[in-house]
């Protein structure tokens, strides 16, 4: 985990750096945006349109994640995603709108996969358990990393087809994004994935002194 959020970390301090630089060199990017209507902006339009179906199916996920969650710290730090990806939602319709389009979506596969994963953890581990909770952090930093991978991407087209504002407004996503890892990271390291162990443990316990009255 730890060496995932160091990673994450040092790709948005690439990302920070590119915007900065970028956005400094040119003072009227308004003037100066690219009106290309070339392959590369179409590409780029089109992972807008992928990362808002993703953020706005993943703000539905996030209430049932929290539904689901065990501990009021899990709990917590979902229904505050939940708040965030709204505002992400929000974000990138903005962004939409700098580059002359309307906002739209198209299905999202990989987004659709994680959210199905999620739901898998939580129809097939225990209710009120630790292992829920520590599993279901896992499949939310997934999510994470996907995010991460996906603005990144766009945030360095964005700089390509010189639409430095755009890359400014999706780098403020990015950076929450793996803050959002890095809080996760913390709740499972903390306490979860410890408690998740030791009711691993009792269950065994549990299944041998069973095997021994059978005995």
């Amino acid at each position: 985990m730890a060496t995932t959020t160091k990673t994450s970390a040092t790709a948005s301090n690439r990302s920070n750096t590119a915007v900065a630089k970028t956005t400094g060199n040119k003072e009227n990017s308004a003037t100066e945006r690219s009106d290309s209507t070339g392959p590369l902006k179409k590409f780029f339009i089109d992972g807008l349109k992928d990362l808002l179906w993703a953020e706005e199916k993943l703000v539905e996920a996030l209430q049932k994640m929290e539904d689901s969650a065990t501990t009021t710290e899990l709990k917590d730090a979902f229904s505050d995603h939940q708040t965030q990806t709204q505002t992400h939602v929000k974000r990138l319709q903005r962004v939409f709108r700098m580059m002359g389009e309307e906002p739209s979506t198209k299905r999202c596969e990989a987004m659709a996969g994680l959210i199905k994963e999620a739901e898998h953890i939580i129809q097939s581990t225990p209710e009120g358990s630790m292992t829920r909770d520590a599993a279901l952090i896992i499949a939310a930093q997934k999510v994470e990393h996907y995010e991460i991978a996906s603005y990144g991407g766009l945030i360095q087209i964005a700089l390509t087809l010189d639409e430095d504002k755009a890359a400014y407004v999706l780098n403020k996503t990015i950076e929450e994004e793996e803050q959002t890892d890095e809080d996760l990271t913390y709740i499972a390291e903390s306490f979860i994935n410890f408690s998740a162990g030791e009711e691993d443990e009792a269950d065994s316990n549990e299944d041998e002194g069973a095997e021994n009255e059978e005995a």
